[in-house]
């Protein structure tokens, strides 16, 4: 059986995600980061940007976080997100029409957020 670590992943409003994975990447403001069974423990501060979680199961859970913290300790990581959607929650539509309306009100922030839930979508 291969080593596994707890996942958390908490928004502001909700519990987003829970259980065990292999791996989890997510982009923090030192830059991307893979997280496996044992790594060292860490406390980040997170970026906007896809987090990608490979499941014990062999699955893949993608979500488009806004921010927030990473922590991981004894094989227990907590994403806390000021906002997470799971990519199977968002609606391609509407996240194309937020992202072309953040364009022409030249709205960095909100121009952002729309393109890392397209991101989380399509995982391009």
């Amino acid at each position: 059986m291969a080593a596994e670590l707890h996942v958390e992943l908490v928004a502001a409003d909700r519990s987003v995600w829970s259980g065990e994975a292999t791996l989890v990447v997510a982009r923090t403001t030192s830059g991307d980061i893979g997280v496996m069974p044992g790594h060292q423990p860490l406390l980040g501060v997170l970026e906007s940007g896809p987090v990608t979680i490979r499941t014990s199961e062999g699955g893949t859970v993608v979500a488009a976080v806004h921010g927030g913290f990473i922590s991981f300790a004894d094989n227990k990581l907590s994403l806390l997100a000021e906002i997470a959607e799971l990519a199977d929650e968002i609606d391609v539509q509407r996240a194309e029409r937020a992202l072309e309306r953040a364009k022409s009100e030249v709205n960095a922030a909100a121009e952002r957020r729309a393109e890392v839930r397209l991101r989380a979508v399509t995982g391009s």
